[in-house]
């Protein structure tokens, strides 16, 4: 195989790339203004194409979802990550996270509605669990730090932070799904309450000699 070949390999599959990049922020478009119900049919319509031009990038409505699903979850990532960057006090780190993921999904009803309830598609990889993942881990990492450097053992960290991300997750989507019956900041409130307990509950163990143990004996027998 020549150069000439492998170049106008590289030149079609870096334009297979773009044009399904360009195709899939239509799509998003189109899950917006037209909900998250949308066929393939309004969405090649929404994007300028025919059917089978979509289908040419997209076997099939799951890939689309797929791809979909993939930039709604770094668009999830990019409204936590810079809500928290600059806050210190830990409970503030909490609510801001929350509030942050509140605000997006409220913003963004459509299409997350489109990714997390989409009865239609198959599977193969389900990004909704990628983005716990995400979340997940990062979150794992700063509650490791904090315990580490409380002198407890960090063992917790990892499904204490999976917790978290499924509590607030959960919540949001009942959230949703019951058209909001209470406003965005109460139940960010109500959500940074909770979780509080928990984080306050390993600061006041890292007091107590003994550390986690210790503590864990003394909130069990009510000391």
């Amino acid at each position: 195989m020549n150069r000439e070949t492998d170049g106008r390999k590289g030149r079609w599959a870096g334009h297979r790339e773009q044009r399904r990049s360009e195709l899939t922020a239509a799509a998003i478009e189109a899950i917006r203004e037209l909900g998250p119900e949308v066929g393939m049919d309004a969405i090649a319509a929404h994007a300028g194409v025919s059917k089978p031009v979509l289908y040419r990038y997209f076997a099939d409505k799951s890939e689309l979802w797929l791809a979909v699903g993939q930039e709604a979850a770094g668009m999830v990532l990019d409204a936590i990550v810079p809500a928290v960057a600059n806050v210190r006090e830990e409970r503030a780190v909490i609510a801001a996270a929350i509030d942050a993921y509140l605000a997006h999904i409220e913003a963004d009803t459509n299409l997350y509605r489109f990714v997390v309830h989409q009865p239609d598609v198959t599977r193969h990889r389900d990004v909704v669990a990628d983005v716990v993942d995400t979340v997940a881990s990062g979150l794992a990492r700063i509650l490791g730090d904090r315990l580490r450097a409380r002198g407890l053992d960090s063992g917790a960290a990892t499904p204490w932070a999976y917790g978290v991300v499924g509590y607030v997750q959960s919540v949001g989507d009942w959230w949703l799904r019951r058209q909001q019956p209470i406003s965005r900041e109460a139940l960010g409130e109500y959500l940074t309450t909770f979780l509080w307990g928990g984080v306050a509950g390993i600061r006041h163990a890292a007091d107590i000699p003994g550390g986690l143990a210790a503590y864990q004996e003394e909130t069990q027998y009510g000391g």
